[in-house]
Parts: structure tokens; sequence; C-alpha cells
């Protein structure tokens, strides 16, 4: 390989990403993170990386500066996952009204200042159809007015991808499942590559499959993923009593619908039985079979449970540390609670490799890795740029409530 190509690294957190590119071959010279624990976290792992708090404080003369790069020096690579918040679906879907859409639009601004060969940008699935005005679900109605441009589901997504083909990008994105890349987590989140030179960046090719059809080794499963943790040496939070009382009915793999009764699950759940949705999350028991579910911040927050598969406890920081694939000698900044979060707002560091693996190709000029005939990168429809451009495209021109027809 090559001698390793400079990359910015923005909204680092606790260096998930960074680790997975730098397998591939490039090199992280500047980070950017306002969250106090991971600038404790990226200090304690890397302590020469120069780290800016705040990316609205931010320029072209100062990241060249920090970074090393001379005036006229170009970066190979800029990547960052800005804050999830504002486009999940579910949150309120603030968008670019939000703070934090702010500093996406900051993020897009910077790359159109220092034009760098690649940029990625990393979020959740809600991202493909934020809109930069939210209107209320109840507010939205055949009798009612039009939606606005602003208001069309898509339309956040919509200013940014103007905005990079106006610094002269092509660009490609898609929801992908980091299982399929060898991570043990069955964990959806889009990428978007974008490239300043040549052709449209082709997709992440995969390296794993829950479908024998396609020639590729299996999922990696939480018991792989494991293997060598000892039980005494692990830290986690704990269950309440209350909780554990039906957890000590389960097994591995099963859910508080494989409780023996319907007496039991509505006991159990109270009040949340009879919310919508399958709340396949309350009462859940890894399967040691399967890849891991979605980590997320706590493991203990009743709706999103992350139970070990035997033991009477959620997942322990160490159990998240090899599930997003992070050395067991990462050293964590701040409380457990803040561990917890750092982990599971992070990257898999697997996912990061596979997108860094297609960058060089690009970048050495090489044939891409050729992807499965049908293979279906996540388990949603019209999540690559084409087809949701049509859908946006069909969607904007439509009148009253058949704009609301954007789905993924």
């Amino acid at each position: 390989m090559k001698d390793k190509l400079p990359a910015l690294s923005f909204f680092s957190g606790c260096l998930g990403l960074d680790l997975g590119l730098e397998k591939a071959g490039f090199r992280t010279v500047f980070a950017c993170e306002f969250d106090k624990n991971c600038q404790q976290t990226i200090k304690k792992n890397k302590p020469s990386l120069p780290i800016v708090p705040d990316i609205l404080d931010c320029d072209r003369f100062s990241i060249r500066k920090l970074a090393g790069l001379s005036a006229k020096e170009r970066p190979s690579l800029i990547f960052g996952g800005p804050p999830c918040q504002a486009f999940s679906t579910a949150g309120k879907r603030q968008a670019f009204t939000d703070p934090r859409g702010n500093v996406f639009l900051k993020y897009i601004d910077l790359i159109g200042e220092l034009l760098p060969d690649f940029a990625v940008i990393e979020n959740v699935r809600g991202l493909l159809s934020a809109s930069l005005k939210h209107r209320p679900l109840n507010s939205r109605g055949t009798e009612l007015a039009y939606l606005d441009e602003d208001e069309v589901p898509g339309s956040a997504l919509n200013l940014v991808l103007n905005r990079l083909k106006n610094f002269g990008y092509k660009y490609s994105f898609n929801l992908y499942n980091s299982a399929n890349y060898g991570v043990p987590q069955i964990r959806e989140r889009v990428f978007l590559i974008a490239s300043l030179k040549g052709s449209k960046p082709p997709y992440i090719a995969p390296t794993h499959s829950d479908h024998p059809e396609f020639g590729l080794p299996g999922w990696v499963t939480f018991r792989e993923a494991i293997k060598g943790l000892r039980e005494n040496k692990m830290t986690f939070t704990r269950f309440p009593e209350s909780r554990l009382r039906y957890y000590r009915m389960l097994k591995s793999g099963q859910y508080w619908k494989d409780l023996a009764s319907i007496d039991l699950q509505k006991e159990a759940l109270g009040k949340s039985y009879f919310s919508g949705g399958g709340k396949t999350g309350f009462l859940r028991r890894i399967d040691w079979n399967r890849p891991c579910p979605t980590l997320v911040t706590s493991p203990t927050m009743p709706a999103t449970d992350l139970a070990h598969p035997q033991k009477d406890r959620p997942l322990s920081i160490e159990e998240y540390k090899r599930i997003q694939q992070f050395p067991d000698s990462w050293n964590l900044a701040g409380d457990i609670t803040s561990q917890y979060r750092q982990l599971g707002n992070a990257v898999p560091v697997g996912m990061g490799q596979a997108l860094g693996r297609t960058l060089r190709l690009l970048i050495e000029k090489k044939c891409p890795s050729k992807i499965p005939h049908g293979f279906f990168f996540s388990r949603y429809k019209n999540t690559d740029e084409d087809s949701w451009s049509f859908l946006y495209k069909k969607t904007a021109c439509c009148s009253k409530d058949s704009q609301l027809s954007l789905t993924f």
C-alpha cells in the first residue's frame, strides 16, 4: 500500500470511522469534535492529533495550518457524520432549522472551501426523507394548503446535493447494513461519497451476506465477536429488578413476545403493550448466532434493551467495543454513561474500512470490487441516489397529499 493519505475528520466522536479509514490507507491529520469526553478519548489514544472543539470556529486557513497542509495542498478526504438527531425519524424532524442542522451546512461549506478529492457524509436513514421545514402530520391533509418547496420530504438532502454539485462534485449514496461488511451488528446508515474528479463513485462492495447464493462469507455473529472476553472483566450498568424478573424467563434470541402467556406479556410491558409498532426492542436478549442489533447509546432503555444472551445483565462496555470493532485496549474517557454513548454513536470500524477500500481503489484508478447481482444493501428500497432522485422529483411535482409519498 502506498503512503497513507491525509484526511480531515469532522464530528469525530471516539474515532470509529477514523480507525476504519486508517486500516484502508488514510491518515487522520485533523479532528473536530464538540463533546468533551470524546475530545478526551481522542487525546488518550492519539495525543498528537490536533482537535478543534467547534466546527463553527473552523475555516480553511486554520484547518490547513493545524493539519499541516500547504496553502495549495488539497486534502485527499474530508469525512464525518453530522449530528443525526435533527433528521432522526424518532425526533422532531426539524432538519436545518435545528441548530445541529446548521453544523451540517457548515460542514458542506467547508467541503466547498477546501475542495478535497473525496468527501464522505454518514447519517441516519431519516436524512433521505427529512424536509428543510417540517409540517406536523396533523397539519397535513387534502383540504389544507399545499406543501411549500421546503416542506417536501427529501428537501434537506436535495439542498446538500445541489451544493455539492455546485462545488463540482459527483456523488453516490446508499443505505448500507454494516453486517454486510464483516461487522457483527445489523446497523443501517446512509453513506454519501462525493468525488471531485472522474465519474460517479461506485457503491461499497459487500464482503459478507446473510444469503448463501451471493457466494460471500456469512454474517459475523455475536458469539464470534466476543470470543475470549472474560466475564469477570466486564464493565456494565444494571437492569432494574422489575425487568430482570422477566429476563430470567427468556433465552438467547428471545424477547417479550416469547414470554409464556399474554398475561405475562401485558404485565411486562405495561402501557407499552397497547402502543403501536412491533416493539421488538423490549426485553430483548441478543442471539448468540446472529449479529447484534444496532447498538444504542444506552443498553438499558426499556424500548431498546440490549441484554446478554445468557447473563442477567445488559451488554458491557467491552462487548460494545468488540461489536463496534474497536481494539480492546481503546481508552474511553468519561463515566460509563458517556462511554456507552460514545460507542453507540460510533461508526463501526469495519464499515469505515470497507468505505476506505472503495476510496483507495478510486484513487489508485483500479477497478472497483464487483457487487453481486441482485444484492440488497439494506432492508429498504429506493435508498440509492438514482431511485431517490426519481422519487423526490416526482414528489416535488405532485400536489397536496400526494407530496407525502416519498417513502423508504
